[in-house]
């Protein structure tokens, strides 16, 4: 339920408030274009155009120094190519980078084959049927000729006679020896420096397989001659062998402040890459760059603002908080910037990024600094060259810190935020440079650790400075004032004990209800301990305050009874402005009565009064009525704890019908007309009210007049134990 505040007449008016709200959108779309400026500065300034024209031949006019420490590529890449030839020439020398050749071992099997086809053709040819054509038998010159011709193979002559002197079924014999034995030894790993051993190795076999001599001396000379090497380079190893060497190479740094070329020298071509390299090279603007970075600041503000629009709505129409996120995250993006520029590069990994999360969260909402924290992360990736190793770990360690500090109870908790963003930044980078087989990453990881310290150091260094400027005040905030060593606390239970105790009891019913209804209950509890903090000024003028006194307004009018008690409404704001109370509270001193009747008085004037002079409107606080969930709540908070007190014997049911009455009447009256309270609300507010009042008149055991001493200290037995009570 929400009723509509009702308008004030005049043209005038309404044309003003027309133009405070133009001027406020304007506002609004001038700092989101200047955050939006500053941001694309931010991530355009490397890619514009440097100031040095300059070409090879030409005598440099001064010296050219390295603006920026950046990776020198030629001599990089030259000792990249010195280590992959050397790994080539290393593993060249290493048999377990060779494999066996198939090629080899077939080519042999086709030698060994052929060879011993021809040796077949000069022997005997068996007896056949009359009739049968037989083949021609070549004669042992003929083999001796084709031998060398075809496959480079001597054989001495008695040897070639041993063998064509052989039956058919003897040859094939032989020739199924020597192939076994020729292939059996083209199986095994042989190399260059190894093949004499082979031969060696076959020769012993073929001495063992039983061979007559001659057939023995022959199949040696045929093996000899017939083995080769068969390894290879096994490329998939050198080839990794070769990576392996080129990736432990580490990268050439130009140096910060080196000078590249003297003035007088002449520019040489690996000068030009140099300065190319760094980014001095007037080449003209690099537009790919510039549209690309471009369209990424306006894509990520693009999301940003959609999420703002759908779930945070009251971000994008407070200029306040509007600055206050341009400026967290436009700060942490100039601190990754000026990181990028250092001549350390693992420097980019202390940026404190979870600053944003660990601001944001605390002074606005877990869900802007969550989302901030997302497009942070990769403006950051950007920033540093597309390193997305520290965009991750700004993603991360962003989130983390949102999650780290959405509860929190002191300043120290920001300290504990910030390990435990820093614990898990070393387990991100470990596992990351793990992952990607970059060693240099894991040995940086504690880098991690002292970025996730370093923002909660800053967070506490810069967040009563934020809650100043931009007029915000965080749960941290909110938490230090509900402290009852507070002084304006101290001075309550004091001064006026009565008040201070029923405050204490409206901020137990306020923070029930607030989270009942999905409200702030931390934010009404404090409010609710500092909404009468004017009664300070004249305490004993409370009722609450009054135990054991006389009543002064006994001795009053009830006109002045009535300017006495709302005047603690305009007392607790000069109290709150000496004490320097956050808005968010004083809006509670303001607020809690609305624009209330002072029943008693009224009633007592209208009594008193003979010609019916008395007007409402004498009787009632200024105002205004509770613009806010949470003042809403403590002011229904503040009206039921004061008339439970008159109930006698209180019941659930009495209690219950009690607070319902309470709420209706004030919904009727109007006073929570603007208010962000619905029906669903009222409700669940009228049950936690109910619920904690409950416990307030829970029953407790009535002790008798007298208690002996025996019965306080314990009751002897009979045996000697004692019993206590």
């Amino acid at each position: 339920m929400k009723r509509k505040i009702k308008g004030r007449s005049g043209q005038a008016l309404l044309q003003t408030l027309r133009e405070r709200v133009r001027e406020t959108a304007l506002s609004r779309w001038i700092l989101s274009g200047l955050i939006l400026a500053v941001v694309l500065a931010i991530l355009l300034v490397d890619a514009l155009p440097a100031e040095i024209q300059i070409d090879v031949g030409e005598v440099a006019k001064q010296d050219i120094v390295a603006p920026i420490t950046a990776v020198n590529s030629v001599e990089t890449e030259r000792l990249k190519e010195e280590a992959a030839r050397q790994a080539l020439l290393s593993v060249s020398d290493d048999p377990n980078y060779y494999q066996i050749n198939p090629a080899a071992v077939m080519r042999v099997e086709e030698d060994v084959t052929g060879v011993l086809n021809l040796l077949r053709q000069g022997t005997a040819p068996e007896e056949g049927e009359e009739g049968d054509v037989q083949p021609e038998r070549l004669t042992i010159s003929e083999i001796d000729r084709r031998l060398i011709r075809d496959w480079q193979i001597e054989i001495p002559q008695r040897d070639l006679e041993a063998v064509v002197s052989l039956s058919l079924v003897e040859f094939d014999q032989f020739a199924q020896i020597t192939a076994d034995l020729v292939l059996a030894a083209m199986e095994q790993r042989i190399s260059q420096d190894g093949l004499r051993d082979a031969r060696d190795g076959f020769e012993e076999s073929v001495k063992r397989a039983g061979l007559r001599d001659d057939l023995e001396q022959t199949a040696i000379v045929l093996g000899r001659q017939l083995i080769q090497p068969n390894l290879v380079l096994d490329t998939e190893k050198v080839n990794e062998a070769r990576e392996k060497a080129v990736q432990a190479v580490q990268p050439v740094q130009i140096m910060q402040g080196e000078i590249i070329v003297r003035k007088g020298d002449v520019v040489r071509p690996e000068h030009l890459i140099l300065m190319r390299d760094l980014g001095l090279l007037k080449t003209g603007r690099d537009y790919a760059a510039l549209a690309g970075r471009t369209l990424l600041v306006l894509a990520m503000a693009a999301l940003l603002g959609a999420y703002l629009f759908q779930n945070q709505s009251p971000v994008l129409k407070n200029i306040g908080l509007l600055g206050l996120l341009g400026a967290v995250t436009v700060t942490v993006l100039l601190l990754g910037r000026l990181f990028s520029l250092l001549a350390w590069p693992e420097a980019v990994y202390l940026n404190p990024s979870a600053l944003v999360g660990l601001l944001l969260t605390l002074l606005i909402d877990a869900r802007v600094g969550g989302i901030a924290a997302v497009v942070t992360a990769v403006l950051l990736g950007a920033i540093s060259h597309f390193m997305w190793p520290v965009s991750i770990l700004a993603l991360v360690g962003g989130l983390t810190a949102v999650l780290s500090v959405s509860k929190v109870s002191q300043r120290g908790d920001l300290m504990r935020a910030g390990f435990i963003v820093g614990g898990v930044n070393v387990l991100l980078m470990l596992a990351l440079g793990l992952a990607a087989g970059n060693s240099s990453l894991a040995l940086q990881s504690y880098l991690g650790l002292i970025s996730g310290v370093l923002a909660s150091i800053v967070a506490i260094g810069v967040l009563p400075y934020l809650e100043s400027a931009f007029k915000i005040t965080s749960p941290i905030r909110l938490l230090e004032l509900s402290n009852p060593n507070h002084p304006l606390l101290r001075r309550l239970m004091l001064e006026a004990p009565g008040t201070y105790h029923h405050s204490i009891l409206v901020g137990n019913l306020a923070e029930a209800a607030a989270e009942a209804v999905g409200g702030d209950g931390l934010l009404a509890r404090v409010g609710a301990f500092y909404h009468d903090i004017g009664k300070l000024k004249r305490p004993y003028f409370f009722v609450e305050n009054q135990v054991g006194k006389d009543n002064p307004h006994d001795k009053i009018a009830p006109s002045l009874s009535t300017l006495i008690v709302t005047s603690h409404v305009k007392d607790g704001l000069e109290l709150a402005g000496e004490y320097k109370l956050p808005d968010v509270v004083t809006q509670f001193i303001a607020q809690h009565h609305g624009t209330d009747l002072v029943r008693f008085f009224y009633h007592r004037a209208t009594e008193a009064s003979e010609d019916g002079s008395v007007e409402e409107k004498d009787f009632r606080y200024p105002g205004p009525k509770p613009q806010g969930k949470e003042v809403a709540i403590v002011s229904l908070a503040d009206a039921v704890e004061a008339a439970t007190r008159s109930l006698s014997k209180p019941t659930p049911g009495k209690i219950e019908g009690l607070v319902r009455k309470i709420i209706k009447d004030r919904l009727n009256s109007g006073e929570l007309d603007e208010s962000d309270l619905t029906f669903q609300d009222m409700d669940r507010i009228a049950s936690a009210f109910s619920k904690v009042i409950m416990g307030m008149f829970h029953t407790r055991v009535e002790y008798p007049d007298k208690i002996t001493k025996e019965e306080i200290e314990g009751k002897k037995t009979k045996n000697g134990n004692t019993v206590q009570q």
